[in-house]
């Protein structure tokens, strides 16, 4: 029996743990460590397709578990994140959407439509090497992002301070609308660069290097406060260079 086959089921598999422990957290009222497992669930997602390749140990198996552990770490996980601080955030509220309870259920698009993402991206051939749509860990982080500038305090010790982020993601109306057009972009036709390099140089990779740069800065700027951020940069870069991406 070759272990290494059997090494990137492995790690998908932890990347399926973490979202459960993810989820665990956030209804035992722990929002910050459900969203640090949230990123956790992320390094596992991206070592089980790296050691896949390096191993060559692809299978039809291991391409279904992802998608199956993705669903659960970002899709339920980051839903009930949003879901717990929705339900919070309408306590004591005057709007009618968040007087009777309606506005919590918004969040329940984030793990409906990432599992319509992840079976579109079963069958499309067009995204083998870019995506169609936001990718759903990159929608997942931007969420988990949220109680960590809201909960974490200044345990980042964030270089410049971006106090109109947290006023902004603590509204629990912008935070509804927020999981609306992200979930909405989750299964949108808008083509999105990957990070995979299958070469080194420059001309081939410039939406790459320059999200990874930026994206470098942004972090050391402003620490978790970066994330969303680079999540919009990600955005912008994709618009620029969307041609390429065609």
């Amino acid at each position: 029996m070759k272990i290494r086959r059997y090494i990137p089921n492995f790690l998908t598999l932890c990347n399926l743990m973490s979202g459960v422990v993810s989820i665990t957290l956030v209804l035992q009222g722990n929002m910050v460590w459900a969203a640090l497992f949230i990123f956790i669930a992320a390094v596992f997602d991206f070592s089980d397709g790296m050691a896949a390749r390096l191993l060559d140990a692809r299978s039809e198996i291991g391409k279904q578990l992802d998608s199956l552990s993705d669903i659960v770490s970002f899709g339920v996980a980051p839903g009930i994140i949003v879901f717990m601080m929705l339900l919070q955030g309408c306590e004591g509220s005057c709007n009618i959407l968040e007087k009777v309870g309606i506005t919590p259920y918004f969040s329940l698009l984030i793990p409906a439509l990432s599992a319509v993402r992840l079976a579109k991206f079963n069958i499309d051939l067009r995204q083998e090497e870019n995506f169609t749509g936001l990718p759903t860990p990159a929608n997942a982080i931007f969420f988990a992002a949220v109680p960590l500038m809201l909960f974490a305090g200044d345990c980042c010790y964030p270089l410049i301070k971006l106090d109109f982020l947290q006023a902004f993601f603590s509204n629990t109306r912008t935070l509804a609308i927020l999981a609306v057009i992200m979930s909405y972009m989750l299964v949108s036709d808008f083509r999105m660069f990957s990070l995979k390099f299958k070469t080194m140089d420059w001309q081939g990779n410039k939406a790459r290097y320059l999200f990874l740069i930026l994206a470098v800065v942004l972090l050391a700027l402003f620490s978790v406060a970066g994330i969303p951020l680079v999540i919009l940069l990600y955005f912008l870069l994709s618009l620029i260079f969307q041609k390429q991406l065609r």
